[in-house]
């Protein structure tokens, strides 16, 4: 029989009289799909979660546990979020370029997983770099992340790109698959025992759908061709969605990203670039910026070879963006603070008011 624990539901404090808990399963527009002990129920979001809700990551997402009021001839209320154990974000750039956004948004994208699949097909899309930023944020979300290499069916010579990730990623495991001719797929079983939640991430067109389809042994997601001319597929999987697997784990696919903008990420920097932050410390000075200093140990460690040119610039380029980030959020924090103090001022003046009268 299937229970809210198979669904990976641990409780973690008491549920009130009159609420259910559930794990969100499905987001279309202001609706939510619920897995209950129940069954699956469709749900709407109480009204208090649109003016108490102090940011958008308060809203909840697929793979959240919740508490609701159960309704059993319509929709059900969502009356709290529970505590999130892992999530996976983004910086959203409200439809501007990441140069001239005003304020920065962070977008959950998927929550309470246990392993982070970053997909990447071996076609003409193949972008170490890529890979790169995914694992920052990956390493963030407090998932543990897994790097997956697509269509190798496509491909007759796959050794020299699984080199290059090994070689500049050494320390997350790789494994080399085809959907379509099931080539290393008896390889992910590790990951998906009963209970456990992995989330896919990836560009569009990297395979995500037919691997869920292979997964699942079903056609569950339409799959789409990708161009011919740079490899790149358009958005098959349109919203967010928690699947169950035959195995009893579970899948969240999400939509393809084009851009992975990197958010709140300085403990996913940190653990991605361990090697080049450990050379700070060799530096003569202690405010060293690696530039032109005597006794840098970044300069000597690029001059020597020890330090790839390469891995130094994704280094810097990815903590650039992420100040860049961090600096525009804590503006749109600020506001909200401040709007929201004048608010409980404003209430507490008309009570005021109201009994003077």
């Amino acid at each position: 029989m299937m229970t809210l624990k198979n669904y990976g539901y641990i409780e973690t404090e008491d549920v009130p009289d009159g609420l259910l808990p559930g794990r969100i399963t499905e987001l279309r527009r202001e609706q939510f799909t619920v897995m209950t002990e129940r069954g699956e129920v469709t749900a709407v979001l109480k009204g208090s979660f649109y003016y108490q809700a102090d940011m958008p990551t308060d809203f909840p997402c697929v793979g959240d546990f919740v508490l609701l009021r159960y309704n059993n001839i319509g929709d059900s209320l969502i009356v709290k979020v529970l505590p999130r154990r892992s999530k996976f974000s983004r910086a959203d750039y409200a439809g501007h370029a990441a140069g001239y956004a005003k304020t920065i948004l962070e977008q959950v994208v998927a929550t309470n997983f246990d392993v982070v699949f970053i997909l990447t097909s071996l076609n003409q899309d193949f972008n170490v770099n890529r890979i790169l930023r995914y694992l920052t944020q990956a390493r963030q979300s407090g998932g543990k992340p897994v790097i997956i290499l697509t269509k190798a069916d496509l491909v007759t010579e796959d050794h020299a790109m699984l080199t290059e990730v090994k070689q500049r990623i050494s320390d997350v495991p790789v494994h080399v698959i085809s959907s379509h001719t099931r080539l290393g797929l008896n390889e992910l079983d590790t990951y998906l025992a009963p209970g456990q939640t992995v989330v896919f991430l990836g560009m569009s067109g990297v395979g995500k759908s037919s691997l869920l389809n292979a997964l699942i042994e079903n056609d569950v997601m339409k799959v789409q061709a990708i161009r011919e001319d740079d490899s790149r597929g358009r958005h098959t999987t349109t919203h967010r969605q928690l699947f169950m697997l035959p195995s009893g784990a579970m899948v969240i696919d999400t939509p393809g990203m084009r851009e992975l903008g990197l958010f709140d990420a300085d403990e996913g920097i940190h653990a991605s670039f361990a090697d080049v932050e450990a050379l700070f410390a060799q530096c003569r000075f202690t405010d060293c910026r690696h530039k032109t200093e005597p006794g840098c140990a970044v300069l000597s460690a690029l001059a020597d070879g020890s330090l790839q040119h390469e891995r130094w610039e994704n280094y810097i380029s990815q903590q650039s963006e992420n100040k860049y980030v961090q600096h525009k959020t804590n503006y749109l924090i600020e506001k909200r603070a401040k709007n929201k103090i004048n608010r409980i001022q404003s209430k507490q003046t008309n009570k005021s008011g109201g009994r003077k009268k």
